[in-house]
């Protein structure tokens, strides 16, 4: 089999499930749960198990759930040795973001673990401050996107763009009323509005009290100051300088997730393989939207180690 040059991506809030651990539960990478549990101080094993959906909706107890899934899945591909090829760059979606970090070597698990601790009861205590929501346009070409919020932002309602996620695909964020007026006119430039169940306006200025209170963690954290390349949400371009991850992790908060573009960077990057680590098969999805000729095969579970590659497509 010729070995191809791969990306490794990490999945963010929102695939999170009641057992999503279970799959792992039997793997040598399980015992990260002990280290991310003494980090945080949450109960993984209990969120990863037993934690029924509902609650795992929380924002704080979510980002823990499904960060801690994507690094045991990482690690557990490493160590089967099942990658199939050199891995050019990592990239992750929000959360995401501090699985491909860790992966990419910028990170311990164990402080990653504390930030995303952080970053989840920070963002939670951000939207208890302030209602927000979010909803997905479906259909609507992106600059059309961009010039509807604008329309409806300059009549005083609170809505932004937060995540580009694919062609036809992309998150608006803010407050209801704002969200409610954009799907309200979604039809007039060929789309539709599906509203998301998400705790808050994320990736919206809704976040700045938590990117404050991120930031601020950020600064006390020691990046390697030279690591694999990892595409960041907030430029879709490539970052080998673990320096400029703090700026870049405040940003993020109230930024747009520009996912669409950080795939296309991944293919410039030489990626000919996408592999999908964590809970869900989303990105490899999103990936095939983007870029068809792109390979996208998803690890969601141990069986996924041992299929062929093509098995994920």
């Amino acid at each position: 089999m010729n070995r191809v040059p791969v990306a490794l991506v990490f999945p963010g809030q929102g695939t999170q499930k009641q057992g999503m651990g279970e799959p792992w539960r039997d793997t040598a990478s399980w015992t990260l749960t002990e280290e991310i549990s003494a980090a945080t101080g949450e109960d993984l094993a209990e969120l990863l198990l037993r934690t029924p959906t509902e609650q795992l909706r929380r924002t704080d107890l979510a980002q823990l759930a499904v960060f801690t899934v994507a690094v045991m899945a990482h690690a557990e591909a490493v160590r089967a040795g099942s990658l199939d090829g050199p891995v050019v760059a990592c990239a992750g979606h929000s959360l995401g973001e501090y699985a491909a970090l860790t992966a990419a070597g910028a990170l311990g698990v164990r402080r990653a673990a504390e930030l995303v601790a952080v970053r989840g009861r920070a963002m939670r205590e951000a939207a208890l401050a302030r209602e927000g929501t979010m909803g997905v346009l479906v259909a609507a070409p992106l600059d059309q996107v961009d010039a509807l919020v604008a329309e409806v932002r300059a009549e005083g309602a609170d809505v932004w763009v937060a995540n580009v996620n694919a062609p036809g695909q992309t998150v608006v964020s803010g407050s209801p009323e704002g969200v409610a007026a954009t799907g309200e006119r979604a039809a007039s430039i060929g789309g539709r509005m599906l509203r998301l169940d998400v705790g808050g306006a994320f990736h919206s200025p809704f976040m700045a009290p938590a990117a404050e209170a991120l930031g601020r963690e950020l600064g006390r954290t020691e990046f390697a100051p030279a690591h694999r390349p990892v595409v960041a949400n907030v430029d879709a371009a490539p970052h080998t300088d673990g320096r400029v991850w703090p700026r870049l992790g405040v940003q993020q908060l109230t930024s747009p997730v520009r996912w669409e573009e950080s795939v296309r960077t991944l293919r410039r990057l030489g990626c000919r393989r996408l592999v999908e680590l964590g809970p869900g098969r989303t990105l490899a999805g999103l990936a095939r939207r983007i870029d068809p000729a792109m390979e996208a095969v998803s690890v969601d579970g141990p069986a996924a180690l041992l299929a062929p590659p093509a098995a994920g497509r």
